[in-house]
């Protein structure tokens, strides 16, 4: 018996031609996409532990770093050709321009952190090999729902070889700044009536 499957062919876009839809007005001004390996991704809507995880983190993250390195929330970064994700946090290098003439590459990032409440399994799964195949050394996926971290390091030839898991009483230094000392529940948001 002969099979009859065919491969379906996927038209991936790239991100000069992604680029060219956002201005030629094809997503409407509240639409949220981004672009991952040639797809154009929809973005879950923020809830409210989502926002404050990713507020709290920010003002965290620029106290300690105070000007040795660029906070940028939800701003796109370009892995690739064909890859131009926004990650909730992106912790880049200062850049002269202030990123006026090109967003942040693999080159310029030292850390990415997604916040994950119901988008869990694809931060840590389809953006985590995006990020790794990239080069991305230092990826940590904030858990809002089980209030831990999951720090992603150790790039191998299918995506990270290194998953740790911190609990929220735990901390964590990044790897371009070991001096840096970051409690994990300070990222987190408050629980609520306690």
């Amino acid at each position: 018996m002969q099979s009859t499957e065919t491969t379906i062919q996927l038209r991936l876009w790239t991100v000069k031609e992604y680029h060219r839809m956002a201005e030629a007005g094809i997503f409407d001004e509240d639409e949220r996409v981004e672009l991952l390996e040639g797809k154009i991704i929809w973005m879950s809507a923020i809830g409210t532990a989502h926002r404050s995880a990713v507020g709290r983190t920010d003002y965290l993250l620029k106290n300690l770093l105070e000007n040795r390195a660029w906070v940028s929330i939800q701003d796109p970064i370009q892995l690739d050709d064909y890859s131009e994700p926004e990650p909730d946090i992106a912790v880049v290098k200062i850049d002269a321009l202030d990123y006026a003439d090109h967003h942040p590459t693999p080159d310029e990032v030292y850390l990415v952190i997604e916040v994950a409440d119901t988008t869990f399994k694809k931060d840590c799964e389809t953006k985590g090999k995006a990020y790794a195949a990239a080069g991305i050394v230092d990826y940590w996926v904030l858990d809002v729902i089980n209030r831990q971290l999951h720090v992603f390091r150790d790039i191998g030839e299918n995506g990270y070889k290194s998953e740790v898991i911190l609990k929220e009483n735990e901390s964590i230094s990044p790897l371009s700044f070991p001096h840096l000392k970051i409690d994990i529940l300070e990222m987190l948001p408050p629980v609520v009536g306690k």
